[in-house]
């Protein structure tokens, strides 16, 4: 869970289910200082995460926060029976400034993330001029419906950011590029969840 003295920037995914609670939530988050930008967007999980969320959508609204501790403070206003996640960020291993918009998320997670690892990734993504910007984090994880099985790699995730102006079918590509590289170094980036962001609401 999130450590109570430590501020963590990152990203929320709330299931977009098109009722007056997500409406409400969207109204809060666009008046909130804690909320940099919010997106609607569909999102394409992993067979390999399934087993251990059921109950997931396809249609999500993902917001940037500042502070994970005042999105968790209000968590009891977007858990429900479909997952939602909150991704912290620990260590921010990439950033640039970029003319083009935001479109793509991809989040994948490691087995292991020992310090060497985390430095050839972070050296990776720096050389790959789409990256937007990339972070190690950890997952926390809001239902009403406790998954069966815990998944065990919730401290291990990595978040690229992508910014482009082709399909969001070539962005996914490009992302499976890096995943590809980086297994060539020996380093194993399952992919978790890409999102395609396809309307900006803040």
């Amino acid at each position: 869970m999130l450590n109570k003295d430590t501020k963590y920037h990152g990203y929320v995914c709330v299931p977009y289910n098109h009722d007056k609670a997500t409406l409400d939530l969207k109204d809060m988050w666009n008046l909130s200082r804690n909320i940099k930008s919010i997106y609607f967007g569909t999102v394409t999980f992993s067979n390999e995460i399934k087993p251990y969320f059921p109950t997931l959508t396809n249609h999500y609204m993902m917001a940037k926060f500042e502070d994970s501790k005042k999105i968790v403070k209000d968590a009891d206003k977007f858990t429900n029976t479909s997952p939602s996640f909150v991704f912290s960020v620990d260590e921010k291993l990439f950033e640039r400034n970029m003319d083009e918009e935001q479109k793509f998320v991809s989040i994948y997670y490691l087995e292991y993330d020992d310090l060497d690892i985390v430095t050839d990734i972070a050296d990776t993504i720096g050389k790959k001029e789409k990256i937007q910007q990339s972070g190690l984090a950890h997952m926390d994880l809001f239902c009403h419906d406790i998954p069966k099985f815990t998944f065990p790699y919730k401290d291990k995730i990595v978040i690229l950011e992508v910014a482009d102006n082709k399909s969001h079918q070539s962005i996914c590509k490009y992302c499976d590029k890096i995943s590809y590289d980086m297994s060539r170094k020996g380093i194993i980036m399952h992919n978790f969840a890409s999102l395609s962001l396809l309307e900006k609401l803040k």
